[in-house]
């Protein structure tokens, strides 16, 4: 079989339990002769974390075999692994992997929170797409799930099959949701014998990604409670600064940092502190201690009781009930007083009794081998060698297979086009808007671009607009004119007017979002509160416009090189260009025949913002946006070119808090 993986991630090296599971998990299938791919990403985007990612794979002896601006490519264990460090590329590379690859089976994950890879993975013609459940607090529907969302579940009953990483994973997507959840062990182990490292002599009790939700307030607690004892706290994904400054006051705690080879934590662990306040799946660190004779405190909630197989110590905990979430995207809130009392005594017992501890020791290390030589890759591979022998389920959208656009003419293919559009949702315009909280900023995309947030906005909420023809909507036909565009939006955008919200759109988004606010006022609708036009010329420069002949191929792709930011690898991957020219050249066409006709100003407010390097956007240009509003307006210039929203993001956020703290 050729199999995909879909990670949202970094792949490698994995730090976090999940992230290292499906690399085994990959590795485990490769070696079983599958073709496999993984797509993958940086964990923080940007050129200069690029240039770290290449010199972490090169002290790993990794040579990559592509590393060109945008996407890091190189092979390992059998797996060919792509990283893609530019976020605009993430969604589009991912979808011109799927048509290069040609794969039977797409892996998706709960880790793909805003499901835009899932998307995407959907909308293959004949891959099987299988989700593979590894944290409940990510799926979109139940009581453990912090952003739930009827459109996201929907998504998720579409997949072929789900997998569950534990049985209480599993059970809990059969009672919430009601599909056909398997659980299936597929978090596997490093090939080999694990050292029997848990020592009586070993020196830290330790907690790894120390947070809110993995309980750090009784960390926290039982460090004050035993002076005399050193803690150590290795922080991931999860910890904030307040975690950090909280970690450093104290003493007896020492911070390590992350390592992906576990051995050099456990081999002077103690005991491990487990003391999870959400529902866990299953915690693969538990296991890994377990599996060298670690002993483990650890909550009894979730899916952590399968994980410790009976052995002592489960813990009990008050879980959080109610989350928000903090700068690191991680799940707070309302954390509950907590029972010291268990948690003080168990460590009590475990580090005065060398007698009991050794037992301990012993009982998990043996439990946790036992489980480890049943687990293999070949139950998951039965699966998804019956996905592959069944029909596919069907599109995101509902149609049969059959009816994709590539097999049907010209004339049928405009009649479903239609029809999809009729049929779409204000969802699939607004993907993100019904869970949306506080002033919503619709983010109009650039030609070409899709739904992937350029910028996460703090304090409010960062509306992505996805246009037909791109993403989950690829088999819609994308608009060539401006009016029939803006008519679709001003209809679906009807459901999130009631409240208070902002347009930001960039270059062709711009004009976009204009027009759609003077369609808005003729509809005697809501305005905006602000409309911040970027990289875009005031649209009076298109009064009386003639519209010119359509670019020939090589003149439309000379146009898209001279626009700053668009990556050369992009341009030069064929895959990538069959996945992104529908757009780029209905957008195109949409915006070279767009002709601005007079009417009176905006009574909202407009900043024009604008990179001081575009060779096509002057400074003149955005000043001129000032003749289309009666409100207030400025300017605001950022370095950089056309795209200056990457290389300036810092710059770009202060300044839109700024203004919008202003609407």
């Amino acid at each position: 079989m050729r199999i995909l993986l879909a990670q949202n991630s970094l792949y490698y090296p994995a730090h976090g339990g999940g992230d290292k599971s499906n690399r085994l998990l990959m590795e485990a299938l490769a070696a079983r002769g599958h073709r496999c791919r993984v797509v993958a990403r940086i964990g923080v985007f940007g050129e200069r974390e690029e240039e770290r990612y290449l010199a972490d794979l090169a002290a790993r002896d990794v040579a990559p075999q592509r590393a060109e601006h945008g996407v890091v490519a190189f092979e390992r264990a059998g797996v060919d692994v792509h990283v893609v460090t530019n976020a605009n590329l993430r969604v589009v590379y991912f979808a011109s992997q799927v048509e290069a690859f040609q794969p039977d089976v797409i892996l998706a994950s709960t880790d793909d929170r805003d499901q835009l890879l899932l998307e995407v993975a959907l909308r293959s013609r004949n891959a099987r797409v299988v989700y593979l459940a590894r944290a409940t607090a990510l799926l979109p529907f139940g009581p453990d799930s912090y952003f739930p969302s009827e459109e996201k579940t929907k998504r998720v009953r579409e997949v072929d099959t789900v997998v569950g990483v534990s049985e209480y994973v599993a059970s809990y997507i059969r009672q919430h949701a009601g599909i056909a959840a398997v659980h299936v062990p597929i978090s596997l182990m490093e090939p080999g014998a694990s050292a029997m490292l848990g020592r009586f002599e070993n020196e830290w009790v330790t907690i790894v990604n120390p947070c809110a939700v993995k309980g750090i307030s009784i960390f926290l607690a039982l460090a004050d409670a035993f002076p005399q004892t050193m803690f150590a706290a290795v922080p991931n994904w999860g910890t904030n600064a307040q975690d950090r400054a909280a970690l450093d006051q104290r003493a007896n705690v020492r911070v390590l940092d992350l390592v992906d080879d576990i051995d050099i934590l456990l081999a002077r662990t103690r005991v491990l502190l487990v003391p999870s306040l959400w529902a866990e799946a299953r915690s693969r660190m538990v296991l890994e201690a377990m599996l060298r004779g670690v002993p483990v405190m650890a909550s009894n909630v979730g899916g952590i009781p399968e994980a410790k197989m009976g052995v002592p110590y489960l813990l009990p905990v008050n879980p959080i009930a109610r989350y928000a979430v903090d700068e690191q995207m991680a799940p707070v809130d309302e954390v509950p007083p907590q029972d010291l009392g268990p948690w003080r005594e168990a460590l009590a017992r475990l580090m005065g009794d060398r007698a009991h501890y050794e037992q301990i020791a012993r009982a998990s290390r043996a439990a946790a081998l036992e489980y480890a030589a049943n687990l293999n890759v070949g139950s998951l591979e039965e699966i998804l060698e019956r996905v592959v022998s069944r029909p596919k389920v069907g599109w995101a959208s509902g149609l049969p297979i059959k009816t994709s656009s590539a097999n049907l003419s010209p004339d049928k293919r405009s009649l479903l086009a239609l029809r999809l559009r009729k049929k779409a949702p204000a969802s699939a315009w607004f993907p993100g808007a019904n869970e949306a909280a506080g002033l919503r900023v619709f983010w109009f995309p650039h030609a070409g671009g899709g739904a992937a947030q350029p910028v996460r906005l703090p304090h409010y909420a960062t509306c992505p607009v996805r246009l037909p023809g791109r993403e989950s909507r690829l088999a819609e036909a994308p608009f060539e004119r401006m009016e029939p565009l803006v008519e679709a939006l001003a209809s679906a955008i009807e459901l999130y007017t009631a409240k208070p919200f902002a347009f930001f759109g960039h270059s062709m988004g711009a004009a976009v979002a204009f027009e759609l606010a003077r369609l808005l006022r003729r509809r005697q609708q809501p305005l905006p509160v602000m409309l911040i036009a970027s990289g875009a010329r005031a649209p009076q420069y298109r009064r009386n416009h003639v519209p010119p002949p359509a670019p020939g191929d090589e003149e439309f792709l000379a146009e898209l090189r001279g626009l700053q930011g668009m990556p050369d690898e992009v341009l030069e991957d064929p895959a990538m260009m069959r996945a992104l020219l529908p757009a780029l050249r209905a957008d195109a066409a949409l915006y070279r025949n767009y002709v601005y006709r007079e009417d009176t100003p905006l009574d909202c407010p407009i900043r024009a913002y604008g990179g001081a390097g575009d060779p096509n956007v002057a400074p003149e240009h955005l000043e001129a946006w000032a003749r289309q509003t009666s409100d207030s307006f400025a300017v605001r210039i950022f370095p950089g070119g056309h795209f200056y929203l990457n290389a300036g993001r810092e710059a770009l956020l202060a300044a839109l808090a700024q203004d919008l703290e202003q609407a």
